[in-house]
């Protein structure tokens, strides 16, 4: 291959990067599914084991369904690409995002709190969002990540702070800097 053959493919694979929405990290193992429960539950002396048990199970299955609907078929990059060029519905990380925290809204759980986590952009990722789950009145930083769009409707959870691949803050958080930021160069 020629050396403008191979700028060609860097350029290309930069822009998909760009353009994609959703980025990957480094890849990271999924967690025991029948650990999620458990992990929910001990977010907080007074969560509901059964609330626990209810979020685990809808997000588990509710994701899978997700990717069925979505059709994904591609790695997260590509799918994002496709839907991008309106091949597919739905299936970018936001997707995953509002339909999960919508379907988890519907147990309207007492004991638990719902967050839209985002992970802002850097030099190497896009921006990244993802539901995240907490005791009630706790922070999304003090919950657990449920990211659906990593690996095409498998649920990948982990630890807010403990998820290696991302920095994951709550998206009103974000907003709220991001004005500040604009608000200061008006």
């Amino acid at each position: 291959m020629t050396r403008l053959g191979h700028w060609r493919i860097l350029l290309a694979l930069l822009m998909l990067s760009l353009f994609a929405g959703c980025t990957t990290g480094p890849h990271v193992q999924h967690n025991d599914p029948a650990g999620l429960a458990p992990a929910i539950a001990g977010l907080g002396p007074n969560v509901d084991p059964d609330e626990a048990r209810r979020a685990a199970q809808i997000t588990q299955s509710y994701a899978l369904q997700l990717a069925q609907e979505y059709q994904i078929t591609d790695p997260p990059w590509t799918h994002n690409y496709k839907v991008h060029r309106g091949e597919r519905p739905r299936g970018i990380c936001n997707h995953f995002t509002e339909d999960i925290l919508a379907r988890l809204k519907q147990e309207q759980f007492k004991t638990l709190t719902l967050h839209w986590a985002t992970s802002p952009t850097s030099l190497l990722q896009g921006v990244h969002h993802a539901p995240a789950i907490s005791a009630k009145g706790d922070r999304v930083e003090d919950g657990i990540i449920l990211d659906a769009w990593r690996d095409g409707g498998r649920l990948f959870w982990a630890p807010v702070q403990a998820d290696p691949s991302y920095n994951w803050q709550d998206l009103n958080d974000v907003q709220e800097l991001l004005q500040a930021r604009r608000d200061r160069m008006l």
